[in-house]
Order: C-alpha cells, then structure tokens, then sequence
C-alpha cells in the first residue's frame, strides 16, 4: 500500500515503562508498517529510574534510528512540556499522543489517519464513551471518576467531544503547537483543556471508538492529589473560557 504523502510523529512521553515499551513499540511499527504510513516514534522519557531509557536504546538498536528518536529529559517534567520537547523534534507534519501503558492500543492509529483524511479534520480523538468505545479492567471507583469527570466537563465546557479526559489522539502539528500555547493546566486536566482550547479556536473535531485496557504493568499515575487538581482547574477553564 502506497503512503499517503503525509508524515506521522507518535510522541511516547514515559516514566517507568521499561516493561510495556517494547511491546507497544512493537505494536506500533506492526500497524504502521501493514498502513504503509511513513512515520517515526519519539520516546520522551522523563529521567525513568527503572532502566526505561536503556530498553529504549536497545528498541532503537533494532527498529533503526530514523524510526525510534530518543529525546530524554532529565527528571519529570510534566505531560504538557514533553509534548512540548518532543514537537520541537518531530519531523511530521502530523502528531500522534499515545500512552506507553499498552491502555491505547496502535492498531487504532491508522482509523484515526483514515478519518483525518476523509474529513480533512484538525484533530481526531479516541473515544471510550461513544460508538462501541469502552473500558476493560477498571474497577467502579476508577469508571465512575472518569465518568464522573466526564459528565462535568460536558455539562460546564460543551467541548463538542465525548471522551474529554483521554489523551490518545492525532493532531496536525501547527494545530496541537497552536493549542499548548493557549494552554495553562498540568497533569490530567492538561488533555481536557486541549479540546476546549481547540473548541475555542473553531478547530475540527472528530472521534473514533476505542477500547481503553487498563495498565497491565506498572501503577497508575492517577491519585487523589490529581483528582483534587482536576476539579480545581475544571472550574478555572468553566471561569474563563
């Protein structure tokens, strides 16, 4: 299959992933490949005490270095300013987020690039609350956070999108540069304000169903400081957008 004449940045932020990083990568070059898409992987790990960085190197050693790019930072910095880093080295004109926890799975990147196409779309988004969409191993507490948190941001925000809280999405890459610019929230907030900033900018939107797998290894980056935060910066972007 020819490619399509675009290129695609897949930013893999990371912390702590040395064990889900060689399969998602390997997922991700598998789907790309089998697309025919041209695309490059930029792993941005933020000082992993675990050896995520040295497993990241040997990735490198097989996949080639024009397919994986390692751009490290030195300690955690934060999700806003890792996409930040790594847009400043992606060579695509196209930008993919998606998470390194195996919960995104790549074979959805090429329906996001489908749709993108048909529509010409500024941004399509992975939904789990649309379609046949859906959460697998969550238990309820953690459904009815996110569900939670969803509803509310509908309700203050009117978004024009289903799932504001996921972080798995494709970008056209002046689109996702001219969102984080407007952009003051950290954590997991920091997705949600990316829709609303793109609403604000009279950007498309469109949506794909997916199916979100909780982690298999490791631990969630999700507490109650982060819940608290979130409904802080919820209201601040219900105040003034």
């Amino acid at each position: 299959m020819p490619t399509n004449g675009h290129k695609y940045s897949i930013l893999l932020p990371t912390y702590n992933e040395k064990d889900n990083l060689p399969i998602i990568i390997w997922l991700i070059v598998k789907y790309m490949k089998a697309s025919g898409l041209e695309y490059e992987v930029i792993v941005i790990d933020d000082g992993s005490p675990d050896g995520t960085l040295d497993v990241a190197k040997d990735l490198q050693k097989i996949y080639g270095e024009d397919r994986i790019v390692l751009r490290p930072r030195g300690s955690k910095l934060g999700l806003g300013t890792a996409y930040i880093h790594g847009i400043k080295h992606a060579t695509g004109d196209f930008i993919v987020i998606i998470d390194a926890d195996l919960s995104h799975h790549p074979k959805f990147i090429p329906e996001f690039i489908k749709l993108q196409q048909e529509g010409n779309y500024d941004i399509v988004s992975g939904t789990r609350y649309a379609g046949n969409g859906g959460v697998f191993g969550w238990d309820f507490k953690r459904k009815l956070i996110s569900r939670g948190a969803n509803f509310l941001s509908q309700v203050l925000l009117r978004p024009n999108a289903s799932d504001l809280t996921g972080s798995f999405r494709l970008y056209k890459k002046d689109v996702l540069e001219k969102c984080i610019a407007s952009c003051v929230s950290k954590g997991y907030v920091f997705q949600m304000e990316m829709l609303v900033r793109a609403r604000q900018h009279g950007y498309t939107i469109a949506e794909v169903p997916i199916t979100f797998v909780d982690r298999i290894y490791g631990t969630s980056k999700l507490g109650g400081t982060e819940i608290i935060q979130f409904a802080k910066n919820l209201l601040y972007l219900f105040a003034t957008t």
